[in-house]
């Protein structure tokens, strides 16, 4: 039988492999945050980001960031404990998180919040959120903070950033348990780039990957793809290569309140609902209670007709718009045209292509039940975001609309990983020398979301993984790679 010579890209290297102490796959805030904690430690770190450009889903994020007790919060006066954090990530997560890993994220969330200060991020304010008993979300300017990590990091003189450098493989040393990657750079073949104490993944999820959406979250079919570019599921794939095992898969949701014609990377989201707005479907009806979780709402869009919806508010909750904080920011919503505005609800409706008097019963019933029950009878609202706030009328013109969908900005499950950040095996056991940290990682979030507790677990853990990597060291730089894992393909 005649067979063809295979590709160079399908067989093992042979070139000598250059090494790095501790390499980091991917350039968003998990990333940094273990690129520069394992600078800490000392030694060398090499970054790879398979785009052009560093940021990935962390640039084109909220900025939310769900640290407790911290200076906005005092600042505001409002109270906060880590007891009460540690709380609302269990009841929005349903239980179902890891309980030792959200010990981890609120034992070590303060800590990292002055970290990230003294590393010269910039802390703006803090709003409330989805899934929050009081406003914890602590609001960044994202490419500022990319920029001061960075910087940092490049200030030790032992940090590498390399860009359009694809990680194509994970592969395990001989018997000593070292790890080394198999890495693309442009038009270049693969060569071995091997860690002499730890790999950090920090790829992101899989919310641009059509062939993992429709295995793990067929429902999204039907949602907005806005997620960073990068996000296919990269570090998915090399940590299930060596056996890792993976969480909440089956809890994959988009957010509610992304205008339906976002672009991708684009932040046309804003969130009216916890400011006092509700959300009604192109019959003019509520559907859902809006104080729950944004990906609660957002599964709950995508059963409306058309996986569409409006969120309704008047001039009381228009005045309450921040500037710059991409989801309470109204009034930039207003102005770049997202927003619809009219004298009354019946002209609203006319606008919306609603029937008038359906929409006009549905603020009559809510207006009512808040005036008189200081509570919605209809679904048990009985505040802005879980419970906390004070609902209002809606009743001052001008009223407002925006125009929602759900989106898959993020996927927020993955890879299982213990409080130390090490991958775990199908059986529990740590993979030897790998870490991961971000969104390619499971188990923390449990069923649902809570407002900036994405952004805030890669800081937490993004730390944690470097550190941990950091500090190991391996005996096996001479090992040759083990021949019970094929080379990488194209």
């Amino acid at each position: 039988m005649h067979t063809s010579p295979a590709p160079a890209s399908d067989t093992a290297p042979t070139q000598p492999a250059e090494q790095a102490d501790v390499i980091v796959c991917g350039g968003g805030l998990a990333g940094y945050c273990a690129a520069l904690a394992a600078l800490q430690e000392g030694g060398r770190v090499v970054m790879l980001e398979k785009l052009d450009a560093v940021g990935g889903s962390t640039v084109i994020s909220g900025g939310a960031m769900a640290f407790a007790c911290t200076d906005e919060q005092q600042a505001a006066g409002i109270t906060d404990s880590d007891a009460q954090l540690l709380s609302d990530l269990q009841k929005v997560g349903g239980g179902r998180n890891d309980p030792l890993l959200l010990q981890a994220y609120v034992a070590a969330q303060l800590g990292t919040y002055r970290w990230l200060k003294q590393h010269g991020v910039q802390f703006h304010s803090v709003q409330l959120g989805g899934g929050q008993s009081v406003p914890r979300s602590n609001r960044v300017d994202t490419e500022q903070m990319i920029a001061a990590l960075e910087c940092s990091a490049r200030a030790t003189g032992r940090f590498e950033l390399r860009c359009n450098a694809q990680a194509q493989r994970l592969r395990r040393l001989g018997h000593g348990g070292g790890l080394e990657l198999l890495v693309s750079e442009g038009a270049a073949p693969g060569r071995p780039l091997r860690a002499n104490r730890g790999i950090v993944l920090a790829t992101g999820g899989f919310s641009r990957s059509e062939e993992w959406l429709g295995v793990f979250a067929p429902l999204q079919t039907r949602a907005l793809r806005i997620g960073g570019r990068g996000n296919t599921g990269d570090g998915l794939r090399m940590g299930m290569a060596l056996g890792a095992n993976l969480r909440d898969m089956g809890y994959v949701r988009g957010t509610f309140g992304v205008h339906p014609s976002a672009g991708t990377e684009q932040r046309l989201l804003i969130h009216a609902i916890f400011k006092g707005g509700i959300a009604v479907n192109l019959d003019g009806r509520r559907f859902i209670d809006e104080s729950v979780s944004y990906k609660i709402s957002g599964d709950a869009c995508l059963e409306q007709r058309d996986a569409l919806a409006y969120q309704i508010f008047d001039a009381g909750i228009m005045a309450l718009s921040v500037p710059g904080v991409t989801t309470s920011d109204f009034q930039d919503a207003l102005a770049s045209g997202h927003l619809v505005q009219a004298d009354s609800i019946a002209a609203l409706a006319a606008e919306l292509d609603i029937d008038a008097a359906t929409l006009t019963a549905t603020l009559e019933r809510y207006n009512h039940d808040v005036a008189l029950h200081g509570r919605d009878t209809e679904f048990g609202r009985d505040g802005l975001a879980n419970h906390y706030g004070t609902l209002r009328r809606i009743d001052t013109a001008p009223f407002y609309a925006y125009a929602s969908t759900s989106a898959v900005l993020a996927t927020y499950a993955g890879l299982a990983i213990d409080a130390q950040a090490r991958v775990l095996d199908v059986y529990g056991e740590p993979i030897p020398g790998l870490y991961a940290a971000g969104e390619v990682t499971g188990g923390f979030h449990g069923a649902a979301y809570m407002t900036g507790s994405s952004l805030g677990k890669s800081a937490v853990f993004g730390r944690i993984a470097g550190r941990h990597a950091a500090k190991l060291r391996t005996t096996t730089s001479g090992d040759p790679p083990c021949d019970c894992f094929p080379a990488a393909r194209p």
